[in-house]
């Protein structure tokens, strides 16, 4: 041991959980957590106050990063320059940081996971929005600390006019703790900020209608709202994104799921492999190919289809098993006051606006400060030019300009440095016009001094500042939402924000399906020509129409026995002339199935509801079947069997049913049957059911149409498929038992051609009479008056050429003062159109002929 050495023994445990903790505290509160009041860790903040000292703001021209880099070591950050490059890069990304600090110039990498070029290839320069960070760093707004060596100094947190934390997010890996906060849309945040200064005791709730969730670079979709509840709540949470994908059809003819955006921090060509990898494993099946497409216009992702593929069952397992479908935890940690804190949202705009406050007055007492200071000279100046003369005669008679100074201060009491500002004034200040400006610019600087003396004293003030430049960082950098929000699972937003409205569900032959508003159908006259309705396919024509509220449930019912479920806002919104979606690409169907029947509901968790609510089935070939609402109140995404059906049979169609109705089964033939629906009694889920009504001899006889009544005073409507149709009472329909072959509700003819549909109408009813071609007429069941079932009817609707009744529906009549009978006749052939020239209302009343049919009194001979 040297002279003059002592060995201090020490406990290695206490110098080991000592040491560690200078170390943890070091990489906190120096390295991995940003400041909640600018939103920066150290290196972002020496990378961007190093640029501005080098002089790269946004309206200058750009500088080698190589250069940047080397400022940045060498003063500020003494750490890698490896470390110092990639934070700039970061910055500069606009996939990585919702509103880019760096403008950069050169290859700074790519969403794919590419490497940026090496610093001595690129440049850089700070964007103008960095400006609004640094802006007022000269007037003392904020502390400066030595940097490494005590050579020079650097700010120790910067002015930041944009909440900078919330609107770019930050990630970042401590000792012991860790922090990820998510982007957010300025417009919104800036909103929220201005909410809370004109009521700084808003709840999360209620800031949370101004900021309704981050808002990714990347775009994407947010799946799911209750994660971004509990983060905005909490601090921590977990948000579902999801890519935004659509299906599209190519030139070829086959299906595709195209990727336009993915979540954020997703990358792109990694994914891509992974996927790939998982198709050639037979994890992912139903893709063909896949292929990248991105250009510089935009992502995009591409997977061809298998003939035999389901879109929607296809992208459910790229949601499932790639990342197009990730997540985000957001734990909000940040720094306060030089400690780690957890913060919810209202704590977060709390301590940007504190730190805004405390700005303004800091910027406030540096303005007053030099105001004053100018004033004082300006103040000595008016007494040198109010005692010219004697000023001149004094200064000419002094020795040296230190004997004249002090001459001055003695004379007219004047300070050191308003006499060296006389000694420096030019003569040229000495004529009239300089005078008054000297007493412009003093008079404007009491006012000045006034104005920053009342924002020192108010805090309205203060905040009203805090408020306009907001705005005004609004107005310049504002921008839309990139990443929408899907509200889904038992959030309250996904009814709440949706109006309860009346509209139209469309289904197609081919399995098209859509929603439109009711008021998009108007009201026409009886016999008219009608207006054109969906645009379909060749060979394809709208098969059903339901009308529902956006609220309820859509029970869908196929023909092969099998049910699935929907919202009615789910199902895709478009015009009356639109085509709409595929189902298979809402519900999963078999592309052998198709729908048959549509139920709403209200909704699926009464148990009195489900319990006393049965459900009417109806198969062709005049099988019927009773069953609890309850047995199919339990949704699942593949469906359930809702009723086992005999071979060569399919389900015609399903109806709610009120205790003590009556049902009425139509026949193609013209026939009908009614009986009490006690006569069946309750099944189960899996039961067959029983005989409905007897099939007539007729070759292709099949059940048309069930109506469930429960009010006597009901009416019944038959049409045939050439639009002839007949309103009757329901009395003229003899209850029978069930199994008959009922009594002739309608004599058929060349001329009326086979029933095609029967429906319960009263006066308050629409009707929507929809044909083959895609021709649409609703007229009001009022002018259509009751006659007896021995008649042939009148004509509802002009049958032009080969085109014949596709479906029939009844809506809710509007109340109309007249009775609307535009026509739009876009497609329609010239003599449909020649025919809807005259009168719609004559030209039906002239078919009204009531007629006797023959043979009615023998129907008592066909009863079973």
């Amino acid at each position: 041991m040297a002279e003059g050495e002592k060995i201090i023994p020490i406990n290695i445990e206490d110098e080991m959980r000592g040491a560690y903790i200078d170390y943890s505290m070091s990489v906190i509160i120096s390295r991995a957590l940003p400041d909640v009041r600018d939103g920066l860790k150290p290196v972002h903040r020496r990378v961007l106050y190093g640029m501005s000292e080098l002089g790269v703001g946004y309206n200058k021209s750009y500088k080698k990063s190589a250069r940047i880099v080397g400022e940045v070591l060498g003063k500020y950050h003494p750490h890698g320059d490896t470390s110092v490059y990639d934070t700039m890069v970061r910055m500069a990304q606009d996939w990585s940081l919702r509103y880019p600090l760096v403008d950069g110039q050169g290859n700074f990498g790519s969403v794919d996971g590419d490497s940026p070029a090496a610093m001595r290839y690129t440049e850089a320069r700070l964007k103008r929005i960095a400006d609004e960070m640094l802006n007022d760093l000269d007037k003392d707004t904020v502390d400066f600390q030595a940097n490494f060596d005590d050579s020079l100094e650097e700010p120790s947190v910067m002015p930041a006019k944009f909440p900078n934390l919330l609107v770019n997010g930050t990630s970042g890996i401590a000792v012991g703790m860790a922090t990820n906060m998510a982007p957010h849309n300025l417009t919104e945040v800036v909103n929220g900020i201005i909410a809370y200064l004109d009521n700084p005791d808003i709840t999360i709730d209620e800031l949370m209608q101004y900021v309704t969730a981050p808002d990714f670079p990347t775009g994407g979709i947010i799946y799911g709202y209750e994660g971004v509840k509990q983060a905005f709540h909490t601090g921590r949470g977990r948000v579902v994104m999801r890519a935004k994908a659509t299906f599209e059809t190519s030139k070829t003819g086959k299906e595709q799921i195209v990727v336009t955006e993915i979540p954020y921090m997703v990358n792109k060509a990694s994914m891509i492999e992974k996927t790939a990898a998982l198709i050639n494993d037979k994890k992912i099946e139903g893709i063909s190919d896949m292929r990248d497409e991105s250009d510089r216009d935009g992502m995009r992702i591409v997977y061809d289809l298998k003939r035999d593929a389901m879109p929607s069952v296809v992208l459910n397992n790229l949601y499932k098993y790639t990342q197009l479908q990730s997540s985000f935890g957001v734990n909000n940690v940040c720094l306060v006051k030089g400690r780690p804190m957890t913060l919810n949202l209202q704590q977060l705009i709390h301590y940007f606006v504190e730190h805004r406050a405390e700005v303004i007055i800091r910027r406030t007492k540096y303005e007053l400060a030099e105001a004053r200071k100018r004033a004082h000279i300006l103040e000595g100046l008016l007494i040198a030019l109010d005692h010219l003369d004697e000023v001149i005669a004094l200064i000419r008679g002094s020795r040296d300009p230190e004997v004249a100074r002090g001459q001055l201060i003695s004379r007219f009491a004047l300070s050191e440095v308003q006499a060296r500002a006389i000694l420096d004034m030019r003569l040229q200040r000495l004529t009239g016009l300089e005078r008054d400006k000297i007493v412009a610019e003093y008079e404007e600087l009491m006012r000045l001094i006034d104005h920053l003396n009342s924002v020192l004293d108010s805090d309205v003030l203060q905040r009203g500042i805090i408020k306009t430049e907001l705005v005004d960082i609004r107005e310049r950098y504002g921008d839309g939402r990139r990443t929408e929000i899907n509200y889904v699972g038992g959030d309250f937003s996904t009814e709440d924000m949706i109006a309860d409205e009346a509209m139209v569900i469309t289904i197609s032959r081919e399995g098209y399906i859509k929603r439109t508003n009711l008021d998009e159908y108007r009201a026409q006259g009886r016999g008219g020509a009608g207006s054109r309705g969906a645009i379909s396919k060749k060979d394809d024509f709208t098969e059903h129409l339901f009308v529902a509220t956006t609220h309820e449930y859509l029970l869908f019912f196929t023909e092969l026995g099998r049910v699935f479920w929907l919202k009615v806002y789910e199902v895709p919104e478009g015009g009356k002339a639109t085509k709409g979606l595929p189902i298979q690409n809402l519900i999963e169907i078999p592309r052998e199935d198709k729908v048959r029947s549509v139920l709403n509901v209200r909704g699926l968790k009464d148990p009195d509801y489900l319990e006393n609510t049965f459900l009417m089935f109806c198969t062709e070939q005049g099988t019927v079947k009773k069953t609890p609402l309850e047995a199919y109140s339990r949704p699942r995404t593949a469906g359930i069997n809702a009723i086992t059906i005999n071979e060569g049979d399919r389900i015609l169609d399903v109806q709610l049913l009120a205790p003590n109705s009556e049902v009425v089964l139509a026949l193609r033939s013209g026939r009908a049957v009614r009986f009490n629906e006690s006569k069946v009694r309750s099944m189960g889920r899996a039961a067959a059911g029983v005989r409905g009504i007897s099939l007539s001899d007729t070759p292709g006889d099949r059940v048309v149409g069930m109506v469930c009544l429960s009010d006597p005073s009901q009416e019944l409507l038959v049409v045939t498929e050439n639009g002839y149709g007949k309103r009757s009472s329901l009395d003229e329909y003899r209850v029978t038992n069930r199994g008959g072959k009922g009594v002739r509700a309608m004599k058929i003819t060349d001329k009326t051609g086979n029933l095609v549909a029967i429906k319960d109408v009263n006066d308050t009813d629409d009707l929507m009479i929809i044909n083959k071609s895609g021709i649409t007429i609703r007229l009001r069941m009022s002018d259509l008056r009751t006659i007896g079932r021995a008649t042939q009817g009148v004509r509802l609707i002009k049958i032009g050429g080969n085109d014949e009744i596709s479906s029939v529906a009844k809506v809710a009549a509007e109340e109309k003062d007249e009775t609307e009978t535009d026509l739009v006749l876009e497609g329609a052939s010239a003599e449909l159109a020649e025919g809807a020239i005259s009168s719609p209302v004559t030209g039906a009343l002239d078919q009204n002929t009531e007629e006797p049919e023959e043979g009615d009194e023998a129907e008592s001979e066909d009863l079973a």
